[in-house]
């Protein structure tokens, strides 16, 4: 559980997070990428890395002394974009925009997604990467829109907001990504906004609207 606390923000569209890799390195990372959505984590190779990207393993080794390294590397670079806190002016619309870039990373990464969680299972450094570079980031990012959300008068100021609630948009639809046949679709998005999160993060705004409603009779 934690109480958020409001913090200046602006309306200003954010800017994409900047690489860390040169040209170069991106490059290797975006066929790694590639091979890893078509091969699986244990079907890829440096080595397939290297030759595709007309390079040798001792350079790859040199940048990403791992596997796992190159992977992790892979995946946070591939989907780095999209880690950014949108600003629209509404609790209701950042968090319809929240779900709609999720869908969208999802439709693009689920085959990469599949190979990285198979992996992270039983490797515990891979697992405490990704939770480092992906999952914080996107966390920071829920803490961003509901602190911007307070500063409007959206969301009570008091209000205490269990971490499972910060989880539920991204793990729903990466569950529903995850099983075959069934992706989530913007009527997935929009029923979890709708239906579960916005009740849930304006409860005691609601409540005082009652109050004061029922106190002008």
């Amino acid at each position: 559980m934690r109480q958020m606390a409001a913090k200046p923000t602006h309306d200003a569209p954010a800017s994409p997070p900047k690489s860390p890799w040169t040209p170069r390195e991106a490059e290797l990372l975006a066929i790694t990428l590639r091979l890893l959505q078509q091969h699986g984590y244990e079907g890829l190779t440096v080595e397939a890395v290297a030759t595709e990207a007309k390079s040798s393993k001792a350079t790859v080794y040199k940048r990403w002394p791992t596997k796992a390294d190159l992977v992790v590397a892979a995946f946070i670079e591939g989907t780095r974009i999209l880690a950014i806190a949108p600003r629209t002016g509404s609790l209701r619309q950042d968090l319809l925009t929240v779900g709609a870039s999720a869908c969208q990373d999802l439709r693009e990464h689920a085959g990469t997604m599949r190979a990285v969680l198979t992996e992270v299972a039983r490797n515990p450094a891979m697992n405490a990467a990704i939770q480092d570079e992906f999952v914080r980031p996107r966390k920071l990012i829920m803490d961003e829109i509901l602190a911007a959300a307070i500063q409007r008068g959206e969301v009570d100021a008091t209000v205490v907001i269990n971490d499972e609630l910060f989880d539920l948009l991204p793990a729903y639809l990466t569950f529903r990504a995850l099983v075959p046949g069934d992706p989530p679709t913007a009527e997935t998005v929009r029923m979890l906004v709708d239906d579960v999160l916005m009740p849930a993060l304006t409860v005691n705004r609601s409540a005082s609207a009652i109050t004061v409603r029922a106190d002008s009779h």
